[in-house]
């Protein structure tokens, strides 16, 4: 007889779950620390004009985003002329003094002063409405204006 018997059941033992919800919390931190969201929804054709000169525009300050060009596929509703979108709505030229004083009253006091208008013009949209744009952002106040444009060459198009 020997000392020591041998076990008859050989099954693999439980795999411990007890640390699972541990990792399902890391992941779902995880993606949310990394996930990046859009800021607008884009209503317009936007293909920007290339450049051959670009200076990257920091996010240190609040920038707020003017789009213009005609509607894209789905909004050809709203015509095929050049169009102004500001945030996730079509707008009038009218309208752009309203945005940019709610753009300065969603800002901290001290980042005022900050406030940088990207336009980010159709490269086949009509440059009168790019004046038209420059002078109610002059009557805003809204000095500070950045031209935003693609980079690459042309046979990326």
């Amino acid at each position: 007889m020997s000392k020591f018997k041998s076990k008859k059941d050989n099954a693999l033992p439980a795999v411990n779950t007890a640390s699972l919800p541990d990792i399902v919390f890391m992941l779902l931190f995880f993606f949310m620390v990394v996930t990046v969201m859009r800021e607008d929804t884009l209503l317009i054709e936007n293909r920007l004009p290339l450049a051959d000169q670009v200076e990257k525009l920091e996010k240190k300050y609040p920038i707020s985003y003017i789009y213009a060009g005609k509607p894209a596929k789905g909004y050809e509703k709203f015509g095929t002329e050049a169009r102004l979108q500001l945030n996730d709505k079509f707008a009038e030229i009218s309208e752009i003094r309203a945005f940019i004083n709610a753009e300065r009253a969603a800002l901290r006091e001290e980042l005022v002063d900050y406030l940088t208008v990207s336009l980010k013009v159709d490269r086949d949209a009509n440059m009168g409405i790019v004046g038209d744009v420059k002078q109610e952002l002059r009557e805003a106040n809204a000095l500070k204006i950045n031209y935003s444009v693609g980079t690459g060459s042309a046979l990326d198009n």
